[in-house]
């Protein structure tokens, strides 16, 4: 650190003091070449120092590289102006000096402003031509009258609008004609030429007026030259040169040659000629600036005037016009915005729909028309697309309902420029279509038909959807609202999930919906559709026919040789009430086939004569099946039983009377039908009812239990009077019994009385088979504990006892 610090302390009396430079000078614009504008000291110690001056805005010729000299140990920079100055405020009134001080390692940069102020008294005029010689001008007689001579070059000449005029006398006939000068300074031939003034010198005083009170004089002198002897000429030359605008500055456009001795070359016009120049040994002309047409379009065609002279001989001269055409260079390839397109389009957009606008320039040639040219990657050849000049638009419809129909279009745009060579800009285009869901799904009505012992799970058929939308058919089935014993899955099957009854429902009709799904960019967009499917249930014979009621017991009474009917079965099937065709048969119980039927009536056919014919009370137990009839299969059945009590009627003649009493040959028959009524109580009635009544019988036994030991203690011994009494009761009673039994069996001649006795229970009417003789018998008994057990068993069943104390 100590020797960085040592270093530091060294270098800074190395350079001991930098005076800042001024800023700004003000000059008046009369100064002339070599007046010094500006001095500058420095300090710079074991060092040769520098003064540069780098560059000057805007640049000019008229300022000299500065000076250095050093005076008393210090240096001092001074800077002067050229000997081409000519400064002028009107033109240019500011000019920027970058100025850069080198001492050692030391640089120092720095700007350097310098402001031209008006002179009111400076004369414009300057040069030979404000000189008391003048400016000498060389011309040939063969010069073309009202040519331009010359061109009078003074600073703010066009923006001050001077006025230049000849002042000088040109009288004939020294003077052919009169020379004439315009506002832009040039000096031309008279009109009636110079031929014939050769070795003459004409001298013209012009006056140069800038407004008011400020003028200048000046001096030319027209020295006409006579045609030489010697002709010169330029060889051969092709007048119109073409040229690329690549060519470099310095690069050689075209070598003119001309016959003569010691020739040498100038261009006359342009003047000056900014963008070519000519040697002047080797007459080879070259560019001296960038032929950019961007930048220059007026570089394109350039015209050229050569002389040639002698050098020795300057009024020995030919003159050549050349034409130099500029011909762009393609060097870049359009530029294009956007440069790459990729959009995205539904498939309803409408034909001549605009995606977008192509903007294309060619840098090489603003302004130029470019060729723009569509062409297709995928699919070839397609029509979906089209390029109007500029503008891409949809030229046809774009359908995504078919197979492979709706895909990308990947295609590009060719521009192409005017240029040599070709170039060319490939703009790449992806137009994706994407899918509309422009379709309802539909489906059409179907009809059914199903079993009604039909199991869950069983197919019915296939409900046929349709959507025009791709993919196709792409529909999920549902059932909206209706019974839930109907289903449709995925695969459009209609299926049973449980069981039909014809009975309770024939038709069923079932509202399908239908949703697609996934035809459409936005996957929540679905399109619906419904269709009405009708399902008829086919009755199946399921229900056996009833019998009401399923058993019967009658009584009937019978004449030998008359058929007598006994019922009429009432069959019918609850579930079915419209079914009324049934067939009956008698499959059992009918011994001696004395039984028919006759459609649902039962008949008992007693015709037969003989042994057969019984004598004694009968009963018959006949089972009749009963079967639906009719075209439903299967054919179902069921059996009703009628218990038929058969009591023969015997007829004959009273022996005591001498009149035959005929008994009417056809009896109506006694047909007694027992209808019983039940009631079938709830379970938890019958629980509660049983435990009620055991309890009951349980108390009730007990106190017949306590009241049966008192009776007993009371009647330990009963009379004999009273026993004898109760037999004789109970065998009167049998007897009474047995005859009433034998009673049918009496004879006919006998038959009023024994009518009398039978019959005082039957009147004609029908009754209740529980009201016959047989349980209506009432006896009157004693007290039961005067029976026996014996005597107990003999009691006859079926007879009503009436006890007593």
């Amino acid at each position: 650190m100590a020797l960085l610090r040592i270093l530091a302390l060294l270098l800074a009396l190395t350079v001991s003091e930098l005076h800042c430079l001024p800023w700004f000078i003000n000059v008046s614009e009369s100064q002339g070449p070599g007046t010094i504008l500006q001095s500058f000291s420095f300090n710079c110690t074991s060092h040769m120092p520098t003064l540069q001056l780098v560059h000057v805005q805007p640049p000019t010729t008229f300022f000299n590289p500065p000076s250095l000299t050093r005076w008393q140990g210090i240096y001092v920079g001074t800077v002067t102006l050229s000997s081409s100055a000519r400064l002028d405020a009107l033109s240019v009134n500011h000019y920027k000096l970058q100025l850069r001080f080198t001492c050692g390692n030391h640089v120092m940069e720095g700007p350097l402003s310098v402001n031209v102020r008006r002179d009111p008294g400076h004369s414009a005029c300057a040069g030979r031509f404000a000189s008391p010689a003048g400016e000498i001008i060389q011309v040939l007689e063969t010069v073309t009258p009202g040519a331009r001579l010359y061109t009078l070059l003074l600073p703010g000449l066009e923006v001050q609008r001077a006025q230049i005029n000849i002042i000088s006398a040109q009288d004939p006939p020294y003077f052919p004609g009169p020379f004439s000068i315009n506002g832009q300074g040039w000096l031309l031939v008279p009109s009636q030429g110079l031929k014939g003034q050769a070795e003459k010198v004409f001298q013209l005083q012009i006056l140069v007026t800038f407004g008011q009170n400020r003028s200048c004089l000046g001096m030319l002198k027209v020295k006409v030259l006579p045609v030489p002897s010697s002709l010169i000429s330029f060889l051969k030359q092709a007048s119109n040169i073409t040229i690329l605008e690549d060519l470099p500055p310095g690069g050689k456009v075209v070598q003119v040659r001309a016959r003569g001795f010691d020739v040498r070359y100038e261009i006359l016009s342009p003047v000056p000629c900014p963008l070519f120049s000519i040697g002047r040994a080797d007459g080879v002309i070259r560019t001296t600036a960038p032929l950019e047409l961007a930048q220059a379009p007026g570089a394109a065609v350039t015209r050229l005037r050569v002389k040639a002279h002698e050098r020795l001989r300057p009024w020995a001269s030919v003159e050549l016009e050349l034409t130099v055409n500029v011909r762009s260079v393609n060097r870049w390839p359009p530029r294009c915005l956007p440069a790459m397109l990729v959009t995205q389009i539904p498939e309803t957009t409408p034909v001549g729909t605009v995606l977008n606008t192509f903007t294309c320039a060619d840098p090489d040639s603003p302004g130029s028309i470019l060729d723009y040219q569509l062409q297709f990657h995928s699919p070839p050849g397609s029509a979906s697309l089209c390029l109007r000049d500029r503008v891409l638009e949809v030229n046809a419809t774009l359908d995504c309902d078919a197979r492979g129909a709706c895909f990308q279009h990947a295609a590009s745009i060719l521009v192409l420029d005017g240029g040599q060579p070709l170039m060319t800009t490939e703009v790449p285009v992806l137009v994706m279509v994407t899918p509309v869901n422009e379709f309802s799904p539909a489906c059409v009505p179907h009809k059914f038909r199903i079993r009604e012992d039909a199991g869950p799970h069983t197919l019915l058929g296939s409900v046929v959807g349709m959507d025009k939308d791709y993919p196709h058919n792409n529909i999920e089935y549902y059932i909206s609202g209706g019974p839930t014993i109907f289903s449709v899955d995925r695969l459009r099957e209609v299926h049973l999930l449980g069981s039909l009854d014809y009975e309770l429902q024939t038709l069923y009709r079932l509202n399908v919906l239908l949703i697609d799904h996934g035809q459409d960019q936005d996957p929540t967009h679905h399109r619906s559709g419904s269709c009405t499917i009708t399902i008829e249930v086919e009755d199946v014979n399921d229900h056996a026919p009833e019998c009401q009621p399923p058993f019967q017991e009658l009584t009937i009474y019978a004449l030998l040789g008359h058929s007598v009917e006994v019922t009429k079965v009432s069959c019918w099937v609850p579930q079915e009430p419209q079914r009324l065709a049934f067939s009956y048969s008698i499959v059992g119980g009918n011994s001696q086939n004395r039984f028919s039927l006759q459609g649902a009536t039962l008949v008992y056919n007693n015709i037969l004569l003989g042994p057969l014919w019984p004598e004694q009370f009968y009963t018959y137990e006949l089972l009749i099946r009963v079967a639906d009839a009719g075209p439903s299969i299967p054919h179902l059945s069921t059996t009703a039983t009628v218990s038929v009590h058969l009591i023969p009627w015997s007829a004959s003649t009273v022996a005591t009377r001498t009149h035959r009493s005929t008994v009417p040959s056809v009896m109506t028959p006694l047909l007694v039908t027992d209808t019983e009524a039940f009631w079938q109580p709830e379970p938890w009635f019958v629980v509660v009812l049983t435990v009620t009544s055991a309890l009951f019988v349980l108390a009730l036994g007990w106190l017949l239990l306590r009241l049966f030991q008192g009776l007993v203690q009371m009647h330990q011994t009963p009379s004999k009077p009273t026993q004898a009494l109760l037999l004789n009761g109970i065998q009167g009673t049998e007897e009474s019994i047995q005859g009433f039994m034998e009673a049918p069996r009496m004879e006919m001649s006998q038959a009023p009385s024994s009518v009398d006795l039978s019959l005082q229970h039957f009147d004609g009417r029908a009754q209740d088979s529980r009201e016959s003789p047989f349980s209506q018998t009432t006896l009157h008994l004693g007290p039961l504990s005067l029976l026996t057990p014996s005597q107990r068993l003999l009691l006859p069943p079926g007879i009503h006892y009436l006890l007593f104390p």
